[in-house]
């Protein structure tokens, strides 16, 4: 990879800061990458010099037991363009190395690429975290195709280029191998990407609640003090590991041996837990990353919660732990929890844990998860695994996701959010995780987000891009327990229509108006009567359960008067039994909350176990739960959209016919000339727009009467004739516009008329549309989620009541349909005795096209069509507007990384 007429700078630039990560190694473990800098030369060549002579050969294609002074100067000293090197750190080690080397400086962009890994750290799947690095670094300086020359006994090297994902094209001459591929990021590419990042996730989240063992930092005897109710959760509980107290002032807590810090620990330590305070916790983790602890739990408070230097404190917490291969939840965290028997761990502050279950339930708040874990225990709703993250540092809701969806033990997801680390991640973890396990998610009116300063994200917003991925979404805790307690232990409804059954005429009909109002289709009510024997309710479960037009069963039991309840529980339960479990049963059971004992099903350790009856406390909560759970049904029955890990094809959800794609970027590259990017100009609007199979109805920009009027006539009348002045444009009386101008002293009036109205001579002469219902499709840039598009009718009557539905970008054809019907008002599109029925397909059309030019160019910034009229037979876009910019940089694009 040498060239000795390639001149080695003695004064490199400054390594690019954005291409340092942290990223998690196969086995769960973290590892930073970072640009070679001449400082690393001494550590490159202990590094060098530790290799086997094995690893030294595979790399060097010879000994080479040590790196002479001009490689090694060669080494460190990189422009970061064409010479670029990463190495993989581990506290202040280098553990790996990768370089790449442009081979032709004034031909082709193909540069080669190595790297090698320390013998002790082979297997943890470094190499392929180099490789991902360099390509990103590769592409930013648009080189577009690696090569590499490998001994042909290398098979670990040929394998790690091969499973990356790229299509290598391969040569041999005598003894070596010569591989070349291109660096694009293809969707196999991403494909393989992503299944690395969801296994070492899963894989570092097990790492922590399963560990061997664990040391209480901050043990006390005291159950009045966090190190005392953690130390003794740990010890009183049927946790299988091995626990060390930590506390420099005693010889023993609660009769078990304590150290004075975690190096004296003998044995090697999974899991710290400290419980110290935060002014403390600097000589803490000193004793963790010289211990080689794995992970850190931080129940600690006073940190990001309280202000700009607690922040720092705590980005400087979990820099250095990272840095030293450990993960961090918390700080102010409330603990984590693993009812598996195999593992037992209760590391939380909370003294009342829910039984053995499985639901995994994910929280921010500690003081509000002691509550939360408190109400599950009452319903009797039993946990796989709970985590409490507190400020969300570094262990967030993302990680869990990747864990719960590999996790056995778990069926249903719950997540009480408060903020959002990278929204974009979670919304495609989410819509692959939900295809297999239903996610319940509560949040506040909005939550925060990195990189927002606005007070975070529309709780509207949030709604319908939950609803996109899959994940129903709670309104309050109560309703989130609700919604489990269906799920977790009851089949999906495989449509809308719940019979009720039950003994109170009124509560009967209720629960039917409550099932209504939710938009479920309700089957005749049967009245038992308040003299309903057991078997009375037996019969007549059985007889709905087996009926062809039931998809759900709501069972109202509500005695007139104190009745022995055991008879009635046991029939409805063997009416459940009779007949195959394929419809979910819920009841209001004498108002009982959650899993009622006479109402479970017991499985090992006499644990609830599916099967099992959920109850509420009143019909309506009941109606509640089963709608949601029949959205997120009826959800998970529609194909796969293009946003979710799978491969996406020209399939019927793929690219409408008759785009042009190349010329679009050929426009974008002439277009995007400014570094703070600009609105396009109309006529560009247009060209840009065509290359997508996108028409604006056609117009013509004037400047004085006459021309207005030869406009007219080439466009045929009737026309109208519209001010252009944005400020103008923005308001909803519509005087700036004069429509069906048929003649030529119309449109010269017109034209008088809105100049003097406006002030601006420049004004558009604009064919005729059919008529039509206004509509108003937005896409906008959104920090959090990225492109998201909005759709509604227009007017200020709508436009007041915020009657707007989003959608993240790209749409498959079923969710861009699904947009065109969600707001409330989208019935009028179906029409109405004044209108008729609008062409929706041709909506649905014209938001696949705007898709499709989002996911092809990255400039796009804003897009706006205001208004399309809706008509029976088309679509017709009135004006457009469009904006273009740089890229924005995203937390989840490019190589892998944690946030």
């Amino acid at each position: 990879m040498t060239d000795p007429t390639d001149r080695v700078p003695d004064d490199p630039p400054p390594a690019p800061l954005h291409w340092q990560a942290d990223v998690l190694a196969s086995d769960g473990g973290v590892v930073r990458v970072r640009p070679i800098t001449p400082a690393d030369a001494d550590e490159l060549q202990r590094f060098h010099t530790a290799l086997s002579e094995r690893s030294r050969y595979l790399r060097y294609f010879g000994p080479y037991p040590r790196i002479s002074p001009k490689d090694l100067h060669r080494t460190t000293h990189l422009d970061y363009r064409d010479r670029v090197g990463l190495v993989v750190v581990l506290g202040d080690a280098i553990i790996a190395v990768g370089r790449y080397e442009i081979l032709d400086r004034t031909g082709s962009r193909a540069a080669e690429v190595a790297f090698v890994v320390a013998d002790e750290h082979q297997g943890r799947g470094l190499g392929s975290i180099l490789l991902e690095h360099l390509a990103g670094a590769a592409a930013e300086n648009r080189i577009d195709t690696f090569v590499a020359e490998v001994l042909a006994e290398n098979t670990v090297m040929v394998t790690v280029f091969r499973e990356a994902g790229y299509q290598v094209e391969r040569s041999r001459d005598g003894s070596v191998l010569h591989l070349e591929f291109a660096i694009d990021p293809t969707e196999a590419l991403r494909s393989v990407r992503d299944a690395r990042e969801r296994a070492s996730e899963a894989r570092s989240v097990g790492n922590l609640l399963a560990p061997r063992s664990v040391a209480v930092i901050g043990a006390t005897p005291s159950t009045t003090r966090v190190g005392g109710v953690v130390l003794a959760n740990l010890l009183d509980g049927t946790f299988q590991g091995a626990v060390y107290p930590v506390n420099p002032e005693r010889r023993s807590v609660r009769g078990v041996h304590a150290y004075p810090t975690v190096r004296d620990i003998p044995d090697e330590v999974d899991l710290a837990v400290v419980a110290v305070p935060a002014a403390a916790i600097g000589s803490v983790l000193d004793d963790c990353m010289a211990k080689g602890v794995k992970g850190l739990l931080v129940l600690s408070a006073g940190f990001g919660e309280t202000g700009e230097e607690g922040r720092i404190a705590e980005a400087e917490l979990v820099a250095a732990a990272r840095g030293h291969g450990m993960r961090v939840v918390g700080p102010s965290a409330l603990g984590i929890a693993n009812t598996d028997p195999a593992v037992g761990l209760n590391a939380t502050l909370a003294t009342l844990l829910p039984g053995r279950g499985r639901i995994g339930f994910f929280c921010q708040s500690g003081p509000l998860g002691v509550a939360i874990l408190a109400e599950a225990a009452t319903r009797n709703l039993g946990l796989s695994t709970f985590v409490s993250a507190g400020n969300r540092a570094d262990v967030s809701g993302n990680d869990l996701l990747q864990y719960w969806d590999t996790d056995a033990d778990t069926d249903v997801i719950l997540l009480y959010l408060e903020s959002f680390g990278n929204p974009r991640k979670f919304s495609r973890i989410a819509r692959r995780v939900a295809r297999n396990k239903p996610i319940v998610a509560v949040s506040p009116s909005r939550l925060a987000a990195r990189g927002m300063s606005d007070g975070g994200l529309d709780r509207s917003i949030v709604r319908d891009l939950f609803a996109q991925s899959g994940v129903v979404q709670a309104d309050s805790i109560s309703e989130m327990f609700d919604c489990a307690a269906l799920l977790g232990y009851q089949p999906l409804p495989r449509g809308p229509r719940p019979a009720v059954v039950g003994n109170s005429t009124a509560l009967n009909w209720l629960t039917s108006d409550a099932a209504r109002s939710e938009g479920l289709t309700v089957v005749e009510p049967v009245d038992l009567g308040p003299q309903a024997t057991p078997e009375d309710f037996r019969l007549a479960v059985a007889a709905a359960l087996e009926a062809d037009n039931t998809d759900a069963v709501i069972v109202i039991f509500a005695p007139p008067i104190p009745l022995p309840q055991t008879g009635y529980a046991e029939a409805i339960r063997a009416a459940v039994a009779s007949v195959p479990a394929t419809k979910p049963v819920l009841t209001t059971f004498a108002s009982g909350d959650g899993i009622p004992n006479l109402l479970a099903v017991r499985g090992p350790g006499a644990a609830a176990i599916r099967g099992s009856i959920p109850s509420f406390p009143d019909p309506a909560r009941a109606v509640r739960a089963l709608a949601r759970v029949h959205r997120y049904a009826r959800w998970r029955d529609l194909p796969a959209s293009p946003a979710s890990d799978t491969v996406h094809t020209g399939d019927e959800n793929g690219r409408p016919a008759g785009i042009d794609g190349e010329r679009a970027v050929r426009l974008m590259e002439r277009w995007t000339t400014e570094p703070a990017g600009r609105w396009l100009t109309d006529d560009e609007t247009v060209l840009l727009l065509d290359c997508y199979g996108i028409s604006v109805v056609e117009f013509r920009a004037v400047r004085d009467a006459e021309a207005a009027v030869a406009a007219a006539e080439e466009l045929g009348y009737p026309v109208a004739a519209k001010a252009t002045n944005e400020s103008w444009r923005r308001r909803p009386d519509m005087s700036w516009v004069r429509l069906d101008l048929w003649r030529p002293d119309a449109v010269r009036q017109a034209y008088r008329d809105l100049v003097d109205l406006c002030g601006d001579p420049l004004l558009h002469i604009q064919r005729m549309a059919p008529k039509g219902v206004g509509c108003v499709l937005k896409v906008q840039d959104d920090p959090a989620f990225g492109s998201v598009i909005e759709f509604g009718l227009s007017g200020p009557i709508i436009e007041l009541l915020g009657d707007r539905a989003y959608r993240a970008l790209p749409l498959s054809a079923q969710e861009a349909a699904a947009l065109i019907d969600a707001p409330r008002a989208a019935p009028l599109l179906n029409g109405t005795p004044a209108s008729p029925r609008v062409d929706k397909a041709a909506l649905v059309e014209l938001t696949r096209r705007i898709s499709a030019m989002f996911d092809d160019l990255p400039e796009m910034r804003e897009l706006s069509f205001e208004p399309v009229l809706a008509a029976p037979e088309s679509a017709a876009i009135l004006y457009a507007r469009a904006r273009i910019g740089p890229q924005p940089s995203r937390f989840d694009t490019g190589p892998r990384r944690l946030g």
